[in-house]
């Protein structure tokens, strides 16, 4: 249990996806001009990552890693190299469910979304969790954790970006940094913090 605690925390905070790794930068940066829809994004992450990485793992680990198919005869078997093609259909399938679920349930949290919401389908930060799950060798529960700890990870940065870029909304800025200049510094600014974690990890 320790073990996969420390594992939910260096997702979240030592490896995060996009102040420490810079992954996902393009939604994390449109879709946080408000804390609304920033919430919202977190919140789509962390469900799509928590799903897709142990989800991934499953038909990884079942079909497609070397040996796969030693029950079926076929020990020499090895698919690995469409990990890519399945990795990237699984996430399309669970972000399109999302989708379908926010436009019944939620509309105007789907509608704040916009063309963001399709879009998570390509974003590099999700299909980077699952590709980090295969190389790191992690187990299903380290996966699942690993998920779960990503996407939170995701969501804490992009609601504290969102809620620091509400309150600037009102700030009489210089004209050459109002929107994505001002986004830009924040971020630096914020990985810089989120790179103490990485210290504090190196010196345990």
């Amino acid at each position: 249990m320790t073990d996969l605690w420390s594992l939910f925390l260096s997702a979240a905070f030592v490896d995060n996806m996009p102040l420490t790794l810079f992954l996902g930068l393009c939604t994390f940066l449109a879709l946080s001009k408000r804390p609304e829809s920033a919430l919202g994004l977190g919140i789509a992450m962390t469900g799509v990552l928590g799903v897709t990485v142990p989800l991934n793992w499953l038909i990884y680990r079942g079909l497609l890693a070397p040996g796969a198919w030693t029950w079926a005869g076929m020990p020499e078997l090895d698919l690995s190299y469409l990990s890519l093609i399945a990795f990237i259909g699984v996430i399309a399938a669970t972000v399109q469910l999302l989708e379908m679920l926010l436009d019944r349930f939620f509309p105007a949290v789907h509608a704040s979304f916009g063309v963001f919401l399709p879009l998570l389908t390509v974003q590099c930060a999700i299909l980077a969790g699952s590709l980090f799950m295969v190389d790191r060798s992690y187990g299903f529960s380290e996966s699942v954790v690993f998920g779960l700890g990503s996407g939170l990870g995701f969501a804490v940065a992009v609601v504290m970006l969102g809620a620091i870029r509400g309150r600037l909304a009102y700030a009489d800025l210089p004209a050459g940094l109002r929107g994505l200049g001002i986004a830009f510094i924040l971020t630096g600014l914020m990985s810089l913090g989120f790179a103490s974690f990485a210290q504090m990890a190196m010196s345990q």
